[in-house]
């Protein structure tokens, strides 16, 4: 049987350079790449060597939808973190508020929505 794993996601967003610096700072991660995408939208490549998200934009500005309601739509990124505390005080520093706690088996988490509309759900099994 071949291993297999997710290498990435790809998410439309308002501003693709300012997302991947607010992923970059809020988890550590690492910008891997920018340029042009397709339709000669602007991308970024945010993660680390063995996955990332795309944040990806034609320029757009239309607000974001209700993805749960939407066939097809993302409904939120989960990131797994060490230390979800330390996290959560760097995700409230810039300003987002945090909900939804959850001490569940085998972790614990919280979610957050960025400035896109993305629902980020941060986790830790530690």
């Amino acid at each position: 049987m071949t291993h297999s794993f997710l290498e990435h996601v790809n998410v439309t967003v308002r501003d693709p350079k300012a997302t991947a610096e607010l992923y970059r700072d809020l988890f550590g991660w690492n910008i891997r790449w920018s340029g042009k995408g397709i339709h000669d939208g602007d991308v970024y490549h945010v993660g680390d060597e063995n996955s990332y998200v795309a944040v990806y934009s034609l320029g757009g500005s239309d607000e974001p939808g209700n993805t749960y309601a939407t066939i097809g739509g993302l409904n939120h990124i989960g990131v797994v973190v060490e230390d979800l505390d330390a996290v959560e005080e760097k995700i409230k520093a810039a300003g987002f508020p945090t909900r939804n706690h959850a001490d569940y088996e085998p972790g614990r988490r919280f979610y957050f929505d960025d400035p896109n509309g993305i629902e980020i759900e941060v986790v830790s099994y530690s």
